[in-house]
Order: C-alpha cells, then structure tokens, then sequence
C-alpha cells in the first residue's frame, strides 16, 4: 500500500526539469541558450551571443534540448574563444600581456591576484581595498555605512547616556 501511494506523490521528471552541467555550472533544462550560458561565471550577455553566433546554435533553443556533442562545443568555445578582443574580459593581462577570457575559478583567482597586487604596490585603489571603501568613485557621504548606528537616536538610549 506504501510503495502505490509512493508512486502516486512522485512526481516525474520532465526533460525541461533536469540540469545541465556546463563548465562546472548546473543550468536549469527549461532556459533558453541565450540565457543560461550567463550562469557561468565569466560569461556575459554579449559573450552567450558571440557563442550562440560563432558555434552557430540557435538562441532561443532550450539548454535541455542540446546534445552531448553541442555541449562540448561551447565549453571548447569558451575555454578557448577566437573571438574579437574587445568580448574578452581580461585584455592586456599584467604578467603575460595577452588578452585571453578567463572563467569559472580562474576568474576569481585572477581578481584576487589583481587586488593582492594593488594592495602590494599601495596604489590608490590598493589603498582604498585596504580600507574597505568604495573603488570608482562613489560617493560616501550617504553610503558604505558598514556597521555604524545611522539616524536619530531613541528616547531610551538618550536617558541612559547621562
């Protein structure tokens, strides 16, 4: 009686349901290509369309409909992209001076070594990693409030001070 009533609350799963693992990313099966390849970290929008264009694969195709052959040629594409300089997110690297599109673990790896660096050389921006305050340009006044008691103070906190 169990096992039927087992059956009856299983839900089955349909193919759009599953993931799909790409680049060590699971990709919900019901997204489109377009979509779904920006869940991987290092992939932008304009990166998921040079993707779609250049491995000439449909953009509104859902992720669940690939094959394992189509899979491996995006990952392929993206470890290894030939595409125009300015899709790349790391142009001009510090060490090797080439631009190459970096993604995943690699990435964060890479913008940790960048800070770590700013941080060496105390440049200005090191400077302001240091201290935890805002990189470009953003005002403070109003904001990177960390941890401070903003606004007025209540009834009860002031009959304590004294």
């Amino acid at each position: 009686m169990l096992g039927n009533m087992e059956e009856k609350f299983k839900k089955p799963m349909k193919e759009e349901e599953t993931l799909i693992r790409i680049l060590s990313t699971d990709i919900p099966g019901n997204m489109s290509i377009y979509s779904g390849l920006t869940r991987i970290k290092g992939v932008s929008w304009s990166f998921s369309n040079a993707i779609c264009a250049i491995v000439k694969i449909d953009k509104n195709k859902k992720i669940f409909e690939l094959s394992e052959e189509e899979i491996k040629k995006i990952s392929d594409f993206i470890k290894n992209p030939k595409v125009p300089e300015f899709i790349v997110n790391r142009r001009k690297d510090f060490d090797t001076g080439e631009s190459e599109h970096v993604s995943g673990v690699d990435l964060d790896l890479s913008r940790e070594f960048d800070i770590k660096r700013m941080r060496k050389i105390k440049s200005y921006k090191g400077i302001r990693h240091i201290l935890g305050q805002p990189v470009r340009g953003q005002r403070t006044k109003s904001h990177f409030r960390k941890n401070r008691a903003v606004g007025v103070m209540g009834k009860a906190k002031k009959g304590k001070k004294g």
